[in-house]
C-alpha cells in the first residue's frame, strides 16, 4: 500500500473525529434538548409504558391484598379456636357449672392449654351415661 494513502486514510478519520467531538455532537444534543423540551415529548412517548406499568402494579397490588385479607381472616378464626375462654362460655352456656369451675381454675393457673379442647364441630356425641345406674330386676321386688 501506498504510504500516502494511508495519511489520507488517517487524516480522514481525524476530521471526522474532530467533526463529531466539536460540532456535529452538540447539534445532536441541542436538537434532542429542543424536541424533550416542546409539548412534553418524553411523557407523550413514553404514556403506554407509563399506562401498562401502573395497570400492572394495580393488579399486583389487588392480589396482595386478597391474600393478605384471606390469611389475616384464617388466622382469626384460628385465633378465635384457641381462645382459652371458649370452653368457660360455653360451659357457662349449658349451665355446666363443674367444667366452668375446672376451665378457669385451670387458665388462672396457665395449665389451660393442657386440658382437651371440647371442639364441636369435630367431636361426635357421646352417649348420655345415666347417673343412677339400673338396678337389675327382682333386687328391689322382695
Amino acid at each position: 500500500m501506498n504510504p500516502d494513502l494511508i495519511y489520507l486514510f488517517v487524516g480522514e478519520i481525524a476530521i471526522i473525529l474532530f467533526l463529531y467531538k466539536f460540532i456535529f455532537k452538540q447539534m445532536i444534543v441541542n436538537h434532542w434538548e429542543e424536541k424533550i423540551a416542546e409539548d412534553n415529548w418524553l411523557v407523550i412517548n413514553l404514556e403506554p409504558v407509563i399506562d401498562e406499568i401502573e395497570d400492572r402494579f394495580h393488579e399486583k397490588l389487588e392480589q396482595f391484598q386478597s391474600s393478605f385479607f384471606g390469611s389475616v381472616g384464617q388466622m382469626t378464626k384460628k385465633a378465635k379456636e384457641l381462645d382459652p375462654m371458649n370452653n368457660i362460655r360455653k360451659a357457662v352456656k349449658d349451665g355446666d357449672w363443674p367444667s366452668m369451675m375446672v376451665e378457669y381454675m385451670a387458665n388462672k393457673s396457665g395449665i389451660g392449654a393442657f386440658l382437651p379442647q371440647n371442639n364441636s364441630q369435630t367431636s361426635q356425641k357421646e352417649p348420655q351415661i345415666n347417673a343412677k345406674p339400673a338396678l337389675p330386676k327382682g333386687i328391689l321386688d322382695k
